[in-house]
This record gives structure tokens, C-alpha cells and sequence, in this order.
């Protein structure tokens, strides 16, 4: 093996297995990956949009009294 201990050849096999294991598994965790940030994404601007009316009724009512 010369220069390559047991580690490196473990992590050149999960490489190669990530890789060729199997059709589209890389495709597959990216699409993954993105529909979670899309996610993400969408939750933050819901949780901005919800804060606006709510201070606007706040205000009303500070003007009512």
C-alpha cells in the first residue's frame, strides 16, 4: 500500500460508493437539499408577512385609547 494507510482507502471506497452505488442517489439528496432550503425559505418570509397586520392593530388600538 505504501503511503495509502487503511484510512485513505476507506475513504476513497465511501467515494466511490457515494458515486457509483447507485442511479441518481446524488441527484436525488441534491434535489433533497434543495427543497429544504426552499423550505426554509418560504418559512421565514410566511413568518414576516403575519407580523405586519398584527402591528397594524396594535397601532388602531394605541390611537383608540
Amino acid at each position: 500500500m505504501g503511503s495509502m494507510s487503511i484510512w485513505h482507502w476507506l475513504v476513497v471506497g465511501v467515494i466511490v460508493l457515494i458515486l457509483f452505488g447507485g442511479r441518481g442517489k446524488i441527484s436525488e439528496l441534491m434535489g433533497d437539499v434543495a427543497r429544504g432550503i426552499k423550505s426554509f425559505r418560504k418559512g421565514l418570509a410566511d413568518d414576516e408577512k403575519p407580523l405586519e397586520p398584527a402591528q397594524k392593530d396594535a397601532e388602531k388600538e394605541r390611537v383608540k385609547n
